[in-house]
C-alpha cells in the first residue's frame, strides 16, 4: 500500500522540524501490518531563508530518504495541488492520500466556495489517476488570524461545511474518501510555534488524526499511542 502526503506549509516544515509526516511513519513502522511505501515527488523541506524547499535538515536523523516523500508546498494549497494530484499519483501509483489542505487558500487565494471547488477537481484528478485511490481529509484548524478576523473565521467554518458535505457527495465503495477529526485537545498556544505550524506536541496530534481515521474507518494500521 502505498500512501501520499498532500499538504501547505504544516506539511513540508522548515528545517529543524520533525514534522507530522515524521511521527506517522514511525507509526506506521509500529502498526502496519503489511507492506507499505510512501511516495511522493518532493522531500525537502521549505527553507525560509533561501525562500525554497531546499532543505534536508530534518530534526530526526533516522528519517530515512525514502520515507520523507510528499506532495507539499510552503503556501500551496487545494488550488494548486487540484492541476498537480493526478500526475503525482500517476508516478508514485499512490492508493491512500492523507490530506491536510486550505488555510493558505481561504488566507490569501480563494473563498470557502471557490475552495470546495478546488477540492473537488482534486479528486477527480486523483481518481482519474487511480480510480481506486482513498482519501483521508482534514478540516481546516483556525490559526491564530481567526481569534481577530471574524470574517477569516467564518470562511474557515463556511469551508469546513462543504469540505464535510464534499467528501460525503463524493464517497463511493470503489473510491472511499473520509473526513479526518481534529483533536479535541488541538491548542493552536500550545501544539504550534506561531499560532499555526506545528510543534512536536502538534506534530503528534495531527498524526494521530489521520492513524485514527485509517484505523477507524478502513481497519488500517492501529490508533496513534496517546
Amino acid at each position: 500500500m502505498r500512501f501520499l502526503f498532500v499538504g501547505d506549509s504544516m506539511t513540508i516544515g522548515c528545517p529543524g522540524d520533525f514534522t507530522w509526516r515524521y511521527r506517522m511513519w514511525r507509526h506506521l513502522e509500529a502498526s502496519f501490518g503489511g507492506p507499505y511505501e510512501i511516495v511522493g515527488p518532493r522531500d525537502a523541506l521549505y527553507d525560509p531563508a533561501a525562500g525554497a524547499p531546499v532543505s534536508r535538515d530534518y530534526a530526526a536523523p533516522d528519517f530515512p530518504a525514502a520515507a520523507r516523500r510528499h506532495l507539499a508546498g510552503w503556501g500551496e494549497g487545494w488550488l494548486h495541488m487540484a492541476p498537480a494530484i493526478g500526475g503525482a499519483v500517476a508516478e508514485g501509483r499512490a492508493d491512500v492520500l492523507l490530506v491536510s489542505l486550505g488555510l493558505i487558500d481561504l488566507g490569501f487565494y480563494t473563498d470557502a466556495e471557490q475552495t470546495a471547488a478546488n477540492v473537488r477537481s482534486f479528486i477527480e484528478g486523483a481518481r482519474a489517476a487511480n480510480p481506486r485511490i482513498r482519501m483521508v481529509c482534514l478540516p481546516v484548524i483556525p490559526n491564530v488570524r481567526a481569534e481577530d478576523d471574524a470574517p477569516f473565521a467564518a470562511e474557515v467554518e463556511r469551508f469546513n461545511e462543504l469540505l464535510a458535505k464534499a467528501v460525503a457527495d463524493l464517497d463511493t465503495a470503489a473510491s472511499p474518501l473520509l473526513l479526518a477529526s481534529v483533536p479535541d485537545s488541538y491548542d493552536i498556544h500550545r501544539d504550534t510555534y506561531d499560532g499555526t505550524h506545528p510543534g512536536p506536541s502538534g506534530e503528534h496530534k495531527l498524526a494521530a488524526a489521520f492513524a485514527d481515521a485509517l484505523h477507524g474507518a478502513w481497519e488500517l494500521g492501529a490508533r496513534y499511542p496517546s
